[in-house]
């Protein structure tokens, strides 16, 4: 480039965009770009979006509108999985450039350059013919970094729009994906989060069909032989129940590698909801799995994404639901409230949970996320644990997670950030971080 463009972009949704945002970012500095913040003056914006609830939808078209207030001359390019879903209604919005789905998201730099003369806003294909698998990791934060180690989805949840933006269930094999895994571990990061869209169904190739034996297990496995005594730090970002094998909580158990820390999708404690979800486990087979893992790693952290909501859900599923979280041994909810989404089969339903209804479910369960939290942190308080300080100094205190995922706060000590540290938890304050002293 003759004068150095400056390119701008911002995330919405998941740590898998994240990843692939910040991919991308690095392959427009390397390219020449200069990348600065959105809210400052660039030349082109790139907007990677996420379609998981209709707020995603309408927090694009702000974005949009603000970005051609603060720099109309820009161009606006618009990725991600709403780009793949509903291309031609994004390139309708006033002021978006260039709709790039979720292939073309990856040749970002061609796209850009042909912007100005291109036949179509809009570079989308038929998901069905989405197979390539592109591996990607966040940069930025000198702490950690997520990983990308599959992309796609077979399950077709009824409620769930992923595999029509995404496509199949697809990864690298364990070989290539030891290599994109050495050069994030060589960007200096103290820990490293496995991430995907269905991050257990690892090791199927672009064509749908399972590689030669290879499983999320081995894949796990081979970092734990390759890292063991290294003090690197791994997690998994999300696993499904019948995904997450007794073999993985058992490396889980006795590794120094991997964190006591599983983020498990429930979505209902209901068995009629679960089965109306079409998802792969009932209640059942949910509680066994936690109680596995509680007896055989007691301090470990779990994490629960729950849906309320649902269509078919009425006020006897919800209390069943909401007695089956209150009863388990976990430590968090991820708390969803249902939104219609096109295409889908649960927006086909008679059904219909109206949305004040809604809000008050979540409501009630993410003040129940609150007590587990208060109680799970709680029960380890007087214990040692080492974590990893972030680098960012928040007003003279500094803040990290234990290695069984409890955050927790103190003041801020340049010489400790960005390393692993041990740290006895003391005591609890009122806005849920635990405080304590450093142990040497």
């Amino acid at each position: 480039m003759s004068t150095q463009q400056k390119i701008a972009f911002h995330t919405l949704g998941c740590k898998l965009n994240f990843s692939e945002t910040s991919s991308l970012a690095n392959q427009a500095e390397d390219a020449g770009y200069q990348r600065v913040d959105m809210d400052e003056q660039a030349d082109v914006y790139v907007v990677n979006t996420c379609s998981v609830t209709e707020n995603a939808d309408k927090e694009c078209r702000y974005i949009v509108r603000k970005i051609k207030r603060t720099s109309p001359e820009s161009k606006v390019i618009i990725i991600g999985c709403y780009a793949q879903l509903k291309p031609q209604e994004i390139a309708d919005i006033e002021g978006v450039d260039m709709v790039l789905g979720a292939t073309e998201k990856f040749n970002l730099l061609k796209h850009i350059q042909t912007i100005d003369h291109a036949e179509s806003k809009v570079k989308a294909e038929d998901i069905k013919e989405v197979n390539e698998f592109v591996p990607s990791y966040s940069s930025g934060d000198r702490t950690r970094t997520f990983l990308k180690v599959q992309d796609g989805c077979d399950y077709f949840c009824t409620f769930c729009t992923i595999p029509l933006a995404r496509g199949r269930s697809r990864s690298q094999s364990i070989e290539e994906t030891m290599q994109v895994f050495e050069r994030a571990v060589q960007t200096g990061v103290q820990e490293i989060v496995l991430t995907g869209v269905n991050t257990g169904d690892y090791g199927k190739t672009s064509d749908g069909r399972k590689r030669t034996e290879e499983t999320f297990f081995d894949l796990l496995l081979a970092i734990e032989n390759v890292y063991k005594g290294t003090g690197l730090r791994v997690r998994v970002s999300s696993i499904e129940p019948n995904l997450l094998t007794e073999d993985i909580i058992d490396m889980v158990a006795s590794s120094n590698v991997f964190m006591p820390h599983f983020h498990i999708p429930l979505q209902s404690g209901s068995d009629a909801m679960l089965e109306s979800m079409q998802r792969k486990y009932d209640s059942a087979f949910y509680r066994e799995k936690v109680t596995y893992i509680k007896n055989k790693i007691p301090h470990a952290c779990i994490g629960v994404d729950v849906i309320v909501g649902y269509p078919e859900e009425t006020d006897a599923h919800f209390e069943e639901s909401y007695a089956f979280v209150q009863s388990l041994p976990v430590s968090y909810l991820h708390v969803f409230t249902y939104s219609e989404r096109a295409n889908t089969r649960a927006v086909k339903s008679d059904s219909y949970v109206p949305i004040e209804v809604r809000r008050d479910r979540n409501k009630r369960l993410r003040i129940l996320s609150d007590k587990l939290k208060r109680q799970y942190y709680q029960e380890h308080i007087g214990r040692v644990y080492p974590v990893v300080f972030e680098h960012e100094d928040d007003n003279g205190f500094m803040n990290g997670y234990t290695s069984n995922y409890i955050r927790v706060r103190t003041k801020f000590d340049e010489t400790k950030v960005g390393k692993i540290v041990n740290f006895q938890l003391d005591r609890l304050n009122p806005f849920l971080f635990v405080e304590g002293q450093f142990v040497e």
